[in-house]
């Protein structure tokens, strides 16, 4: 479903997305890390903490009111960074996940605070992995992240790790260790998560042997705007002369180059490996969508 063609098909099933995002963070929230005194990452952990800390001082104000209203001016730095869209879609995102949590009434379902950690940050994890796969964000921290990933080019999960770091200091030092504790745990599990859906940093080397080098080459650099290497090469068992071309690219545009591959030599042989670095120019989709349009014009 990641690769939909009909732009309205493709806005439909971004709406479906949201909607299954805002309720799996609510569910994780309500149902497995409020009731274990656990806290989740970003801007829903923020509001846990606020949440908590005001129980003692007769407030009780619900952690919905306060996603939305951290969301607000970061939802700034994404319009200017990341886009309008991704910004809007984002933010209704955001919108729709503080209001399920408002909706949802608190219960207890996992009576473990290990479990509710474990099965909260997955939860959690799941619900801004699968956003993020598909061109948003449940808004918050996330959209921080994301403009640190293009900074920076680190995973997603690892930065938010990182960012998060304070709010296990601060639910170590507000309330117990322990609770800070099942807060790492919690993280980790949700960092790891997003990770495993949100694939977009991690980078594969694709080597293809075909007897078309020059029009496969055309096809690749058509299809994923990407730089290739031509060797010439030929067959051991054959003997006939043929090419190799190695080519770097993100695991988004692995269905891409496999079409354009396929469509133009149908008996091309492709060998896909896994690229633990690299160094020298490798275009991010903000440079992509630039070479584009110099391209065009």
């Amino acid at each position: 479903m990641s690769h939909i063609t009909n732009p309205r098909l493709a806005f439909l099933w971004q709406l479906v997305i949201m909607l299954a995002s805002a309720v799996i963070s609510a569910f994780a929230l309500n149902e497995f890390l409020i009731p274990a005194n656990t806290f989740s990452g970003g801007v829903n952990g923020i509001a846990q903490i606020l949440y908590s800390a005001g129980k003692p001082l007769g407030l009780h104000i619900n952690t919905g009111y306060y996603i939305l209203l951290f969301n607000t001016p970061i939802a700034l730095l994404g319009w200017f960074k990341l886009g309008h869209r991704f910004t809007i879609m984002s933010f209704a995102t955001a919108f729709l996940t503080s209001a399920a949590a408002v909706i949802m009434p608190v219960v207890n379902v996992a009576h473990n605070p290990l479990l509710g950690a474990l099965f909260g940050g997955v939860l959690t994890g799941v619900g801004i992995g699968i956003t993020m796969r598909y061109g948003f964000s449940t808004g918050g921290f996330d959209i921080i992240v994301l403009v640190l990933e293009r900074a920076t080019g680190r995973t997603v999960g690892s930065l938010m790790f990182l960012t998060n770091f304070a709010i296990i200091i601060i639910s170590g030092l507000l309330f117990s260790w322990e609770n800070a504790l099942f807060t790492i745990i919690s993280i980790y599990a949700s960092t790891r998560l997003v990770d495993l859906i949100h694939t977009r940093h991690q980078k594969l080397t694709a080597m293809i042997v075909t007897t078309q080098a020059d029009a496969v080459s055309k096809a690749i650099q058509t299809a994923i705007l990407r730089g290739v290497t031509i060797t010439d090469s030929h067959g051991g068992y054959s003997g006939k002369p043929n090419a190799t071309l190695m080519v770097v690219l993100s695991r988004y545009e692995l269905y891409a180059l496999q079409a354009a591959v396929q469509q133009t030599d149908q008996h091309a042989f492709i060998n896909i490996l896994n690229t633990v670095d690299t160094s020298g120019l490798f275009m991010n989709e903000r440079q992509q969508a630039e070479q584009r349009k110099s391209l065009q014009n």
